[in-house]
Formats: C-alpha cells, structure tokens, sequence
C-alpha cells in the first residue's frame, strides 16, 4: 500500500489565546505587581505586536531573539512570534553579551527585543541578520520600543499563520555545560503534544479558576509551563521584579490562591526552608513541580511536612521539553517504607518510551545502569544547523539523554547521574550523586557538591565541597569523614571535605559541576596533596 502523501496541518500555539479571548475574554490571565490583563487584552497586545513586527517585515520562519527580564511583553512575544509563524528566541538574561551575540548570529535573528536594563547587550549584538532592535520597557537605545510599537498598531486584527508539524516555533538554548549553547528546535507540532502531555502527567484538573506563580525565567522551563497554563485560561502571576523574594512569592500564593509553580530543587529547598512558609496560607497548592535536577532525599522530607503531598518531580531535557519522566505527589513518601521508590525520578510520561542502553545501543534489562534515552512525540526536532551535534545526540532514532541510570521492574526510573559528571577512580566508576545523598544525610550541611579531580595515583578522587545549614555548628574534615565512613565504601570516600558559605549556581538556579570545578580550580585547591580546606 502507497503511503498517503498529506499535509500535517497542526494548530498554532497563538490559537490559544484567541480561545482564551472567546471562552474567557473578562478574565485575568496575566498578573504583574498591581497590573493585571484579561485574556481579551492579552490577546489584542500580541496581535499588535505580531501587526509590528510584520510591518518591520518579519515573516514565517524568521527568527526573533528576546533578552529580558520577567514581564508582560517578554511574555506578549513568545504568542507574537507563534502567531507570524516566526521563531522565539529567549535566552536567559544573566548571559553577558557576548554570549548573547553568540546567540544572535548563532539563531540568524533578524529582530532583537532587548530589555532596556541591558544597553551594553543591545550595543553588542549587531551585524549578521540583524535589522533592528527594540526596547522593552526605560532605556536610551532601539529603533523604538515594544510598548511603542504595540501602541502604533493598537486594534489591529492578525490572523495565526498557518503551520504544519515541524515548523519551528521556538530556539529553546541548551545551557551549554559542555562547550556553546546548542539551539534545540521545538516546533509547533511538538509543542502541542508537550502542552497537553504536560496538563495531563504534571497539573491534571487545571481550568480557568487556577492561578500559576512564575519564580523562574520565562526563557526556559518556565516559559513551557505558563504556556500550558495558558491552554487551560489559567491566569499566570509574576513576582513583581527579578529579585527572588521569597516572602513575596508567599504573598502571591495566598493572596491570588495559586494552585502551582514551577521551580528547580534548590529554589524550592530555599522556599520551604523560609519562615515565610509558616507566615502565609500555601493551602491552595496542589502541584509543586521540581526539575533540573533530582532533589535530595532529605530536602524531599523537609518540603512534603511544610507542603504537604503536593510535590511533583519531572525529569526531561530541554531538547525532550521537560518530557520523560514523572514522579506524582501521591508517590512522593514521606516515610522510606518497603514499598517507598527512594531515589526514583518517576515512571515515563504518557506517550513516550524510555530504554536504558549500553554505549552500543543495547536495551540493558532491568536494574542495569547505562545511558537514559528516549523516543515519543515530545522529542525536539534537533539542533539548529548544526549536523554534528544532532549526529551525536541520536542513535537507531533514540535520543540520548546523556544522563546515566537504570529502570528497575516496574518502570521507575533512577538517575546516577551525568555521564560528564561520574569519574573513574581506581578503574572504578563512581557516580558523585549517590555520595550525595549520603553527606546530605548530616544534619549540619544543607547542599553539596561532589566530583571527580585529578590525582597521581588513582587517576581522579572524590572531593566534596559542602555548605552549612544555616545556624548549624561547623563540622570538620574529620568528622565528615568519620560521619560517611559507614555508609560508602572506601574507594568511594571523597579525598577531601571544603565547606564554603555557598555554591556556584547557574541563572536557573542549578549547581553545575563545571562551575564548582573552575572555583575549585580558582581557590587553587585541585592539587590535594598540597592544599588545604578552603
């Protein structure tokens, strides 16, 4: 039988707000300090906004990069450029300008939305494709700004362009913790499985009377979830400036009765660890969602007695847009029962596969460690222009995670951890996360950092580079050492035990391991046999 040769027409992502405008057209859909818009409105911006830029000659296909803090137009362009059949090109906005400019050239952006906090950014990034710039919000640069713009073609009516699957409609910027941000392609087709797969695994039962706090640029993961918040009418709340206040955010969930939010493991650890937890009524919340990083078994306890069950862990890339695992809050056990699945990231999200492999493609069976892949609808279209990246990431159609784990025999999934991040001591692989946990175990530390570093004898040793909980007695080396002596063995003991008031993290809140490395390496304390604690 021939296969039938049709056109994979899919909706645009913007449709939605022209849904919204229908269905919910008086209700608040986006909150910002003491400004709120309705849906109606929301939608009438971004038709003026899409009406601009065309006007500047943007069409479909062509890029739009956006670098900005938190607001409303931030969020007006992502549904601007869906609606042009453009591409959102966000990046995160603590990058220096450099980067940014390597963004640019590296997305081909013919138009630049820059915040107006950034003038050093928007001087940087010129040339190449680039035709204009326009500023979000105070500042002394651009053509003109998007309010501006927005004003100058207020009422205008712009009809979604149409689509098919595979059209581009967001350059979603790895974090590049091995050499230059990759852009991973998602496209309409895509991200309309991801919406729903999302609303169906992370926040079932969401409707236009939920309300969802944003604590996380808008650039990344968090972009994705008020994007699915918006196919629901659910009203998305800001905190009022970039400046994470933690008693604020308290505010906003009592005051506009949230429901969820969107945050990495270290956020939510600093949250529920805040007196605010205690001072305002979180009683609306029924999904916390955590990713970017499996969360500690201990600070996992510490938020279910301040929450209670409303914890929900994903695990999934930017390139797989959030989409491989879950681990709902009715699974998340207080108490390490038998039957407790600790230490497990979830079980694989509707519509997608997940097969743990051997370095040659092999499916290991159950409870065997390899590399973490996946296939499903929710898969990124690859890398932009960029043929020897999307020739690594896949093999026999899988994509490789380069996360290390294994499935055990129902299903759930557990992370050991990086593939960059394990190091081979003594001939011995060793996974820096079991470590971990294990140190974390210590009431007197609240976060550490374990990995792999040179050595003459062994090829590499452990350190850990731990921080105190806050008001907790110094420990020393020894009595770490002594402390984790019983629960590892002795080839998996770190070498040494730094404690320092914080660690690295990046602008989303993660800790990576390449950022403690090269302060490791600034403190000059990679050579152990000469150094001591810093």
């Amino acid at each position: 039988m021939q296969p039938l040769r049709m056109s994979r027409r899919v909706m645009n992502l913007a449709y939605m707000l022209t849904q919204n405008a229908r269905r919910h057209g008086s209700r608040p859909g986006f909150v910002w300090g003491d400004r709120y818009w309705t849906w109606r409105e929301i939608d009438a911006q971004v038709s003026a906004l899409a009406a601009a830029l065309a006007a500047r000659g943007i069409n479909k296909g062509d890029r739009i990069l956006v670098h900005s803090k938190n607001g409303d137009e931030m969020f007006f362009s992502m549904f601007a450029a869906f609606r042009l059949g453009a591409v959102w090109v966000p990046t995160n906005f603590r990058l220096m300008p450099d980067e940014v400019t390597y963004l640019a050239q590296a997305s081909g952006a013919r138009g630049f939305l820059c915040h107006g906090d950034f003038p050093e950014h928007a001087a940087a990034v010129t040339g190449g494709a680039l035709e204009f710039t326009w500023r979000i919000g105070d500042g002394a640069f651009g053509d003109t700004t998007v309010a501006e713009a927005i004003e100058k073609h207020a009422g205008a009516t712009v009809e979604n362009v149409a689509v098919e699957h595979d059209d581009p409609c967001w350059f979603f910027f790895t974090s590049g913790t091995t050499g230059r941000s990759k852009a991973a392609v998602l496209t309409h087709g895509q991200m309309g499985f991801v919406v729903t797969n999302h609303l169906a695994d992370l926040t079932p039962g969401t409707t236009e009377a939920d309300a969802s706090l944003v604590v996380a640029p808008l650039s990344h993961g968090a972009g994705v979830h008020q994007l699915m918040q918006t196919a629901r009418g659910a009203r998305t709340v800001l905190l009022p400036t970039e400046k994470f206040d933690i008693s604020e955010a308290f505010r906003l969930i009592e005051t506009h009765r949230v429901s969820n939010l969107f945050t990495v493991p270290t956020i939510l650890k600093m949250m529920v660890e805040h007196p605010a937890a205690d001072k305002f009524d979180h009683s609306s919340l029924r999904q916390v969602i955590y990713a970017g990083a499996p969360m500690y078994r201990e600070d996992q306890k510490t938020a279910l007695n301040k929450l209670g069950k409303v914890i929900v862990q994903y695990f999934g890339l930017g390139e797989v847009t959030g989409n491989i695992t879950v681990l709902p809050a009715a699974l998340h056990d207080l108490e390490d029962g038998p039957h407790s699945k600790i230490g497990t990231c979830g079980f694989e999200r509707t519509g997608m596969q997940v097969s743990i492999q051997d370095d040659a493609g092999r499916e290991l069976g159950a409870n065997q460690s390899g590399e973490i892949c996946v296939i499903g609808p929710a898969v990124f279209a690859g890398y932009y222009d960029n043929p020897e990246a999307n020739a690594k990431a896949f093999r026999n159609g899988w994509f490789r995670t380069g996360d290390l784990g294994h499935m055990d025999e129902e299903g759930f999934v557990y992370i050991t951890g990086r593939a960059s991040d394990m190091y081979i001591s003594g001939g011995s692989n060793i996974y820096p996360r079991e470590i971990e946990e294990k140190i974390l175990t210590h009431p007197a530390v609240g976060e550490v950092a374990v990995l792999g570093v040179p050595d003459p004898t062994w090829g590499e040793v452990g350190v850990a580079v731990c921080v105190a909980r806050e008001g907790a007695k110094p420990v020393s080396e020894a009595e770490m050492a002594a402390f984790l002596g019983p629960k590892v063995p002795r080839y998996k003991m770190p070498k040494r035990f730094f404690f320092w008031e914080a660690l690295p993290k990046s602008g989303y809140g993660k800790i990576p391991k390449r950022m403690v490395r090269d302060e490791l390496e600034a403190r000059g304390l990679l050579d152990l046999d000469n150094k001591q604690a810093g």
